[in-house]
């Protein structure tokens, strides 16, 4: 990789910028920024992390091998068709756009691309990020290790058909929103018997870490997991009773599957509004 382009600077951009320069892929003086129209945000990035940042799509695109589409999923449409001219058959595009297709960014493009979508999520800012990345057909071995080795400097990263990006969206994508939601009535019961915000906050999130590492380096399944911690009318049963009494379990696959069709949603209404962009293009 030689010179990188982001369209778009928000704080998927900046994650990837953070961990791209201290994983030293690449020095910051490759990296180039530009977004729609926020002046402010570039010049922030160009103070923090010496990125160059420019609104000339001339001098930005020159001798550029890859570019990241990391603008908002409403504003692709026209930002695409805007710079379609410099998108060329040998250059490798990145997408973070959650629920636009390679065959949508391709039609507005106009033209046959070598797209990889990527759909990591927000621990990238942390390096924690499960990311997943599908390509289509033009993409050649060298340049899909490229776009892992992108994602890597922001956490683990997964090969997947483009199909599946929908699942792991509601999955991973919107993920961490969800264990957020479960911390959250995690620090009220907390507060509700009794324990100190700072004390339970680091009860809870000490927890979580060893769960998560229990999982991941345990050959027993979850369930097994589960099962072991709860003895017969203990403390965790008395529990485990009130989820499954309130369907718990069960809300969370819902509520998953329920991310996953919204995605799908999502995914065809841009779909469309890159149609129309193009016809007006």
């Amino acid at each position: 990789m030689k010179k990188l382009v982001f369209i778009g600077a928000g704080s998927m951009a900046e994650a990837l910028i953070s961990g791209i320069i201290e994983n030293k892929l690449l020095s910051s003086e490759n990296i180039w920024v530009t977004n729609r129209q926020d002046l402010t945000k570039l010049d922030r990035l160009r103070a923090v992390y010496n990125v160059n940042t420019t609104y000339n799509y001339d001098e930005m695109f020159a001798d550029a091998d890859t570019v990241i589409l990391a603008m908002k999923p409403k504003d692709a449409a026209a930002a695409i068709a805007e710079i379609k001219a410099y998108l060329t058959p040998g250059l490798l595009i990145v997408s973070v756009l959650a629920g636009i297709s390679i065959e949508t960014i391709e039609k507005t493009a106009g033209k046959s691309l070598a797209v990889v979508r990527a759909m990591p999520n927000t621990s990238a800012a942390i390096s924690k990020s499960a990311t997943a990345l599908a390509m289509n057909q033009n993409v050649t071995a060298a340049q899909m290790d490229q776009a892992r080795q992108l994602f890597d400097t922001v956490g683990f990263t997964a090969h997947v058909k483009e199909e599946q990006l929908d699942a792991v969206t509601g999955l991973s994508g919107s993920g961490p929103a969800y264990i957020y939601y479960l911390v959250e009535a995690m620090e009220q019961s907390a507060r509700e018997i009794g324990l100190e915000q700072q004390l339970a906050k680091d009860l809870i999130v000490q927890t979580l870490l060893g769960a998560a590492e229990m999982v991941a380096k345990s050959e027993k399944p979850p369930e097994q997991l589960r099962l072991e911690v709860t003895s017969p009318g203990g403390t965790t049963e008395a529990g485990i009773r009130v989820l499954e009494q309130h369907g718990v379990q069960r809300a969370f696959i819902s509520c998953i599957k329920e991310a996953c069709a919204q995605s799908k949603k999502l995914g065809n209404m841009l779909g469309n509004d890159a149609v129309r962009v193009r016809r007006l293009s």
